[in-house]
This record gives C-alpha cells, sequence and structure tokens, in this order.
C-alpha cells in the first residue's frame, strides 16, 4: 500500500470522542479493574466506600447493605445526603451531577465537604451508574425524600419529592448490567468480608449486610476499632503478648493509626489501608512502617544488649516475623495507582507512619521490656534461621531453570520448555505416579510423586522447609526458588495441578500443599497457576458402554437413567487403581478432564482459614468443622 493510501485509512473521522459515560461502558475494566466477578463485587464497594467517607468524617455512623432477592444491591446510610441543589455548572441537580459525570467530585461547598476520603462522590458511583441496567437514588434532606432513576446511566426521570423525612442520607439501589458482567452472583462471603474490614476500620460505625437471597445477615460494630482487628486475625495463634500495641498519631495533617501484636508463627500478616480503601499492594505507609519497624527493633537490641557488637543487624524479614498489624492512614487528597487504588503513592504518607511508629513503639518498649525482650528475642532466633535457611537453599539452587539441571530424579519432566504450554502434576503416591507417567503426554506433561504427607509448613521455619525432602523436590521442579530467592518468572510451569486421592489423606495432602503454595509461593496462586484435579469417583459398567461419575448425586442420575440391572459399579478409593489409560480420559486430558483454579479472591479469609485449619489451635478448628459439618456430611471420603 503506498503512503497516499496509508494516510487515507486514518482521518479526522477515524477521531472518536465518547460522550458522558460512554467510556466506562465501552472500557469499564479501566474503571472497575474487570468484568468478571471482581469487578461486579467492586461495584458494591465503590457505593459503600461513599457512605464510608460520611462515616469517617463524622457525618454517619450506620450503613445498611442489602442484596436482594432479584440480584439487585442496595446501600443506605445516615449520612448527609448527596447535594440536591442546582449545580452552577451544569445547571441540573447536584445529585444528577454526581451521578452522571465522571470526575464531579464530593465537595460542593455545603456544609464542609471532606478532611479525607476513600472515593469521592465521583468517578465510583457514576461509573456504578454507567454498568448497572438500571439504578435508583434516594436523598433524604431538607426535611424531603427526593428520587431519580437511571438505565444504563442515563436519566429515566426527573429529580422529584417523593415524601418527607426527619433523618438525613442516601439510599442507592442498582442492578448490575448483564450486557457488560460475565457473572451476576453476588458472593455474600466477599461482601461480608470487606463489610467488616470498614467495621474495624471505622470505630464505632454499625454496618449491617442482609442477603435476601438466602436469608442471611450479619452486624458488625467494633468499639476497639483496629485494635479488636489484630485481635481477630491473631484468634487462631499463640501470642507473644497478651494486649495489642496501638499507635495513633497526626503528622503533617495525616492521620496515622497503628495496631500490631507477635504470634508465636512464622509468617507475617500486614494489612495496609488508606481512607478505609485496603491497598493490597502496599505503597509509601506500608514502607513506613517497615522502615520504622527494622530501625526501632535494631536500635533496642543494641541498646539492650540483645545484639552484640560483632553481630549483624536484623533484616525487616527477621523482625516482621510473627508479626500481624493494621495499619490505617487518613490522608488528605491521596494518590493512588489507577482507579482500584491498589496501591498508596503519597510520599508524605512514608514519612508519617515511620515517625509514628518509632515514636509509639519505642515508648511502648521502654514501658514494656519484658514484652519487648520476647519480640526482639524472636526476631534474632528468626534471623539465624535465616542463616540457616541461606545454607540450605544452596542445595536447591539452579543455574538456569530451563536447563534442568539440578532437578529432582522423581521427575519425569516434559520435553516442550515454553512455561505457558507446560504443566506440572503432583501426584499422591508413588502407585499413582507411575501410572501418571505411563497416561500422560510426554510433550508438555511432567509428573513429580509425592511420598506421603509433606511437612505443614504454616508451623515451620525456611530452614525446616529446605531440609525437607519433598518440599525440596518441589521447589527443584518449580524453578521459582521461595522466600527472597522467589521469581515467578522462572516458573517452569505455567499449570501446576494437585492430583490426591478423594478420600480423608488425599484431602489432607492437598490442604498441606495449598499451603505451602499459599504461604511461599503465593504469587503463583494469584496468578492462576495453581489447581486441582477432580478424578472420578465412580466408573460404570452396562454391556460394552462405560462412564464415569463425579459424585454420588451424577452416579444417582446415571442409574436413574440407564437403570439398575446389569449395572457394575467401581467405586475408586485411590488414583493407583486407574489404568493409565483411564487416568489420561478422566483426568488428565485437557479436552476430556475437569480440573479447578485455585484463586483466593479474598486473601484476608484464605489466609484466615489457612491459620485456622493448620495451626496449633485446637478449639477454634473444631467450631470450625463443626460449624460446617453440615455442608460436606454428604461428601463420600
Amino acid at each position: 500500500m503506498d503512503r497516499e493510501k496509508q494516510n487515507s485509512a486514518y482521518e479526522a473521522e477515524q477521531i472518536q470522542i465518547l460522550e458522558g459515560l460512554e467510556a466506562v461502558r465501552r472500557r469499564p475494566g479501566m474503571y472497575i479493574g474487570s468484568t468478571d466477578a471482581r469487578g461486579l463485587h467492586h461495584l458494591v464497594q465503590e457505593v459503600v466506600d461513599n457512605s464510608i467517607d460520611e462515616a469517617q468524617n463524622g457525618y454517619a455512623d450506620l450503613i445498611e447493605v442489602v442484596i436482594h432477592e432479584d440480584g439487585s444491591v442496595s446501600v443506605d446510610d445516615n449520612g448527609r445526603g448527596i447535594p440536591v441543589s442546582i449545580h452552577p455548572k451544569t445547571g441540573r441537580p447536584a445529585v444528577e451531577t454526581v451521578m452522571t459525570t465522571l470526575h464531579a467530585g464530593g465537595k460542593f461547598g455545603e456544609d464542609g465537604g471532606y478532611k479525607a476520603t476513600g472515593g469521592l462522590h465521583g468517578v465510583g458511583v457514576s461509573a456504578v451508574n454507567a454498568l448497572s441496567e438500571w439504578l435508583v437514588v434516594e436523598v433524604r434532606r431538607n426535611g424531603h425524600v427526593y428520587r431519580q432513576s437511571y438505565a444504563r446511566g442515563v436519566p429515566t426521570s426527573d429529580l422529584e419529592i417523593v415524601g418527607e423525612s426527619d433523618t438525613t442520607g442516601t439510599h442507592i439501589h442498582f442492578l448490575p448490567d448483564s450486557e457488560i458482567f460475565e457473572t451476576l452472583d453476588f458472593n455474600t462471603d466477599h461482601i461480608l468480608t470487606r463489610l467488616r474490614e470498614l467495621a474495624f476500620l471505622n470505630k464505632g460505625v454499625r454496618i449491617y449486610l442482609r442477603d435476601e437471597r438466602v436469608g442471611r445477615e450479619a452486624r458488625f460494630h467494633y468499639k476497639g476499632g483496629i485494635v479488636s482487628f489484630v485481635r481477630h486475625l491473631n484468634k487462631t495463634r499463640e501470642v507473644l503478648h497478651k494486649d495489642v500495641i496501638y499507635i495513633e498519631r497526626e503528622i503533617d495533617g495525616i492521620l496515622v493509626e497503628i495496631a500490631m501484636q507477635y504470634n508465636d508463627g512464622y509468617n507475617e500478616q500486614i494489612l495496609a489501608f488508606a481512607n478505609n480503601i485496603h491497598t493490597t499492594e502496599g505503597g509509601t505507609h506500608l514502607s513506613g512502617f517497615r522502615s520504622g519497624l527494622t530501625r526501632t527493633v535494631n536500635d533496642y537490641a543494641r541498646k539492650q544488649g540483645l545484639l552484640k557488637e560483632n553481630e549483624e543487624n536484623l533484616t525487616g524479614e527477621d523482625v516482621r516475623e510473627g508479626c500481624t498489624a493494621v495499619i490505617s492512614v487518613r490522608i488528605h487528597d491521596p494518590q493512588f495507582e489507577g482507579q482500584t487504588k491498589s496501591k498508596l503513592g503519597s510520599s508524605e504518607a512514608r514519612g508519617a507512619v515511620e515517625t509514628a511508629l518509632v515514636d509509639g513503639l519505642s515508648t511502648y518498649f521502654e514501658e514494656n521490656p519484658t514484652d519487648a525482650k520476647r519480640i526482639v528475642e524472636k526476631a534474632i532466633q528468626a534471623a539465624r534461621a535465616r542463616e540457616a535457611a541461606r545454607k540450605a537453599r544452596e542445595l536447591t539452587r539452579r543455574k538456569n531453570a530451563l536447563e534442568g539441571t539440578s532437578l529432582p530424579g522423581k521427575l519425569a519432566d516434559c520435553a516442550w520448555t515454553d512455561p505457558a504450554l507446560c504443566e506440572l502434576f503432583i501426584v499422591e503416591g508413588d502407585s499413582a505416579g507411575g501410572t501418571a507417567k505411563q497416561g500422560r503426554d510426554r510433550r508438555f506433561q511432567a509428573i513429580l510423586p509425592l511420598r506421603g504427607k509433606i511437612l505443614n509448613t504454616e508451623r515451620a521455619r525456611l530452614d525446616k522447609i529446605y531440609s525437607n525432602q519433598e518440599i525440596r523436590a518441589m521447589i527443584s521442579a518449580m524453578g521459582t526458588g521461595i522466600g527472597e530467592d522467589f521469581d515467578h518468572t522462572k516458573a517452569r510451569y505455567h499449570k501446576v495441578i494437585i492430583m490426591t486421592d478423594a478420600d480423608v489423606d488425599g484431602l489432607h495432602i492437598r490442604t498441606l500443599l495449598l499451603t505451602f503454595f499459599y504461604r511461599f509461593m503465593r504469587d503463583l496462586v494469584e496468578r492462576g497457576y495453581i489447581y486441582i484435579a477432580l478424578p472420578p469417583l465412580y466408573n460404570v459398567k452396562k454391556g460394552k458402554q462405560e462412564w464415569y461419575c463425579y459424585s454420588d448425586a451424577e452416579l444417582d442420575n446415571l442409574l436413574d437413567e440407564i437403570g439398575r440391572q446389569g449395572v457394575v459399579v467401581q467405586r475408586y478409593k485411590g488414583l493407583g487403581e486407574m489404568n493409565a489409560e483411564q487416568l489420561w480420559e478422566t483426568t488428565m486430558n485437557p479436552d476430556k478432564r475437569t480440573i479447578l483454579r485455585v484463586t483466593p479472591e479474598d486473601a484476608l479469609a484464605a489466609d484466615e482459614i489457612m491459620s485456622l485449619l493448620m495451626g496449633d489451635q485446637v478449639e477454634p478448628r473444631r467450631e470450625f468443622i463443626e460449624a460446617h459439618a453440615k455442608e460436606v456430611q454428604n461428601l463420600d471420603v
């Protein structure tokens, strides 16, 4: 094609201008992250965040969230209510401007605006409106109830007075648009976890959740705020000191709250929030906490002679071992990375948090020397274990992950070397491992058999983990390393499939493996690399026909369909009972198998469950099992 023809294909008429909320509907991922379940739940978060803005600035103390039977959601607060007067620039009611205009802020000059916000009445709620099949907003203000309706972001009525009210607040009711979202099924537990977080972060605020689909209700009200939050996080762990360390300071206009408590475990759990937004990727406030903690613990250890002059300083990893902490900052005009606000970028937050922590923790150590000594000694033990782990780590390192050097002898590797095309089956037992090796497609499927139950990594340091033969084999096979050596780009397989027997021991081994991946290769879980194989429970034969059933219900349905006369049913007690061809056809063939991707949608909930099930606290685990027994009573294990 010549230059003239090339230019003629790109002229002024090809330049598109997206009006109003059309940009949100055209590119929803830019505003809510995705259009899958995560994006769906982000709609609720955006609306609730606006109500929380009212609460954290002292204008509201009650928020009610309802999931209705038709799949719609309503959020009600007792704040000031979105302004309803005519906006001077748009000539429309302010509430309509907020609901239909991107970047229409939450400060309208009335009643003082906000000192700190997580989501201004702006991009968030207007994006929700744009991505909803319908939305109704009601505002209680000036003694009246005002209402306006929208369809896919476009007003379908004028703002009208529909009643009288002696209270104030905002009520938003919306139905997500099936044209936009891949699923419209709200997960109650996901929403519940977020609402509980907000109740912890906003001391004294009452938050109610009602799911009319299943008749479930939850109420949250924590007078202790983030101190209660830390106690909740540590409820399944043995703590080193009874009292939660609480620090609150206002530095250069930034309100800093820190609550922390050490437990006898080996994993850190530090949650960082900025204006109630859970910054899952951290940011400047988390950096300030980490540097301040490392500095304070080292200074105290030197001062008390717990660290000798010839000993190196403790690292950040050492001093954070077993630390459970919640950091909450309230900052005017926070700078986040992206609309989903996963990372705080405000540079001033780092200095404010570090200063607050150094001041508050130093004071606590001076006033509580016994607790301080326990904390420092735990960090010193972690440093010694880290050095032991460094030596053990050398046993598992390879010069080049893709060259196959130093691979474990029991690994039957695949021929292809592109990780995106390769999958690793981690198989319970040598017998099943041998069958899997015979049945696999050698081009892209690798097999790693494990003998017995691996180490419970919830209760082990890195040095113990590196000395465990089965775990060392997994680390070598994966190629990513763990701890400070972990690098997801070196993963030799982008599908890691856990294949265990469908019995109690198999489920236990699966849980141990998931605990290891979650604690030490969490990035692989979050990237969707970890899967669970679902082998059949039954083989059914009638004449020359053969079927496989994966549950008791599926078996009953099949028997009802084909009749029960002349039928032979075999219950597989283990993978080893299938021959290589059967294992390939039912469990390993990508065209026919069923595998479950392990994706912790909520890291906090996943962490809590892992600690509860794999920790050393018996009573909470017993209570959990009893509470959920009915859900699994029909499982044939």
